[in-house]
């Protein structure tokens, strides 16, 4: 019987700039400056754990403190960090944010050239992990010839794939495989280009349109990630709109990763789909309430308590 879920990505130093009164290009901006674990796939798989699932992180770390500090972090949230790879000579991944002053990203930049180690054939003999698994979920810091290692084994062993592409310029390299995965989860830009549309700011209605969009494409279940917003998500047979439920918006970083990983969690447990959604929409609000990337004390019961009734 399937034992674990396993999440394949990047494992990453979060650095995150918030200023005190507003962004004002070209000069410095007085804020604050706070760090944090995070790498998308490393947050899912956190999120997870903590919502109590049994979780196996294949990633990869730098020959660094903060590679090392990163991965006892994981590992204290439950995450069995075994495959994690160490690359001698190398730095940790890392992230940078620059958020507005509400909370919302204005841009970022990303490190993840050392998960340039996490090659097909560092995956392939790790065949056991995948043939054990429930689901398999990876983000958009594989290589293309990684992911297409991670769907031939999923594909081998039938378990279903969830992606997140991490970024809108990562989110090509999901396009050859949507009609095979089981569950994407893009941000509002990151789902207009794997749809081929045009983005155009928030709108839920037109969130609610790129979903059904990617299951035309093949995904069974097309989730649009809102940030302060929520979701929106699409089935072949249901589609709709969930607003998160907060008192006061901190930080908008992690909240994606939150709610695929509530999903993922729903879903392993047998939940229908809309219940799955309510309790993404349900991390998407616990997680814009702290700067933390992961809500350090989340667990299923906090998860409940701020479910949209």
């Amino acid at each position: 019987m399937p034992d674990h879920i396993l999440v394949i990505g990047a494992t990453l130093l979060d650095v995150k700039g918030k200023p005190n009164d507003g962004l004002e290009p070209a000069t410095s901006n007085p804020g604050r400056i706070r760090s944090a674990r995070g790498g998308t796939a490393r947050n899912v798989a956190e999120n997870l754990s903590r919502l109590g699932a049994e979780v196996i992180l294949v990633s990869a770390i730098g020959e660094d403190d903060i590679g090392q500090q990163l991965l006892a972090q994981t590992a204290e949230s439950g995450v069995n960090v075994e495959h994690v790879h160490l690359a001698r000579g190398q730095h940790t991944g890392s992230y940078m944010a620059i958020l507005d002053l509400d909370g919302t990203l204005s841009v970022a930049i990303d490190d993840t050239h050392v998960m340039e180690h996490v090659t097909g054939q560092y995956l392939t003999r790790r065949r056991d992990v995948f043939r054990q698994a429930q689901f398999v979920m990876f983000d958009g810091s594989l290589s293309a010839g990684s992911i297409e290692t991670t769907m031939r084994l999923a594909r081998q062993y039938k378990v279903p794939v969830i992606a997140d592409p991490s970024s809108a310029r990562l989110a090509y390299k999901l396009c050859p495989h949507l009609d095979a995965l089981h569950l994407v989860a893009p941000s509002e830009v990151e789902a207009a280009n794997l749809c081929g549309i045009d983005y155009f700011g928030y709108d839920a209605d037109a969130s609610v349109d790129a979903a059904r969009q990617l299951v035309r494409l093949g995904v069974d279940i097309g989730v649009v990630t809102l940030s302060d917003f929520g979701l929106a998500y699409a089935t072949s047979d249901e589609n709709g709109y969930i607003p998160p439920r907060y008192s006061e918006m901190v930080d908008s970083t992690g909240t994606g990763d939150a709610i695929t990983a509530a999903i993922i969690f729903g879903m392993a447990n047998g939940l229908p789909t809309i219940e799955c959604m309510r309790l993404g929409a349900a991390a998407a609000g616990l997680t814009l309430q702290t700067n933390h990337t992961v809500v350090p004390d989340l667990s299923l019961d906090m998860l409940y308590d701020h479910l949209i009734v």
